[in-house]
């Protein structure tokens, strides 16, 4: 499941860490507690009562630096300016780690893929998919060849098939800022997409950002088909993965098209449905 924490602008967030440019721990600057909350968001600072301040304390300064070596920058604890651009980037709305233990979902780490906690997974090999959006950005008939694709590079290297029907295992739709999973979407850029562990189904697009359906994709906007491949791979049951070059990456930069699945990937479907 996604994060139950709903991840507030990051735009302001990163005004914020602008302003806290190279901060260290001992300090405290109003606003601090929103980067406690981008780190809380993928699983990084497990935040109680006594936590939400805007003091720099050790708490923040570990998950600075589990959130570096995540991404393999430079370990600092501080907020510099590899991380602050990494935090800038936009990307998908799932956790990477989850620090929290009553939390409904952990990964467990095994190379640079990750499983969501207790390995869910479809009990099934031939899943069903269908389209349902609240927010209008594409027809279906637009939508599907994408998807098709999408699905195509999964089942190239997996046992699943899939195919459209109605009802469905997987409903897939653009959805604008809240939308009844309690993970509401914000706004251009930022969070792009999240998707939900086996067997729930749910796929969700942000409406609000610039979508790309084809090749000839321009600097400000998002190849629909590189995002879907990555939702379709937390759909399966993958978590994120370390490894930059995996379709699983968190991150995703506007005007770059990424839709052939990693080592990585492969590995990791193939190790979660091994038997």
């Amino acid at each position: 499941m996604a994060p139950k924490l709903a991840i507030s602008a990051l735009l302001l967030l990163l005004v914020i860490i602008q302003a806290l440019f190279g901060a260290q721990k001992g300090y405290t600057f109003e606003g601090l507690n929103q980067v406690k909350q981008y780190l809380k968001a993928f699983g990084y600072y497990s935040i109680n009562g006594s936590s939400h301040t805007d003091s720099f304390d050790d708490v923040l300064e570990s998950a600075l630096k589990s959130y570096q070596q995540y991404y393999r920058l430079k370990v600092t604890g501080r907020i510099d300016s590899n991380t602050l651009k990494k935090m800038s980037t936009p990307r998908c709305g799932i956790q990477d780690i989850f620090n929290d233990s009553d939390d409904d979902v952990k990964f467990s780490m095994i190379a640079n893929y990750s499983f969501f906690n207790g390995m869910p997974r479809w009990n099934k090999r031939q899943l069903t998919y269908m389209f349902r959006s609240s927010a209008f950005v594409i027809s279906d008939q637009q939508f599907r060849p994408i998807t098709t694709s999408a699905l195509n590079k999964w089942a190239a290297v997996s046992s699943f098939t899939f195919r459209e029907a109605n009802p469905s295992d997987i409903v897939m739709g653009f959805h604008r800022r809240s939308h009844g999973d309690n993970v509401p979407f914000d706004g251009p850029g930022n969070v792009l997409a999240h998707a939900f562990a086996p067997r729930d189904g749910r796929l969700h697009y942000d409406a609000d950002e610039n979508w790309s359906t084809s090749n000839a994709i321009r600097q400000n906007q998002f190849d629909l088909e590189s995002v879907a491949i990555h939702e379709i791979g937390h759909i399966l049951g993958l978590g994120h993965s370390e490894d930059p070059n995996a379709i699983m990456y968190a991150y995703f930069s506007p005007g770059t098209i990424k839709r052939n699945l990693g080592g990585d990937d492969i590995d990791g479907i193939r190790a979660l449905y091994s038997n």
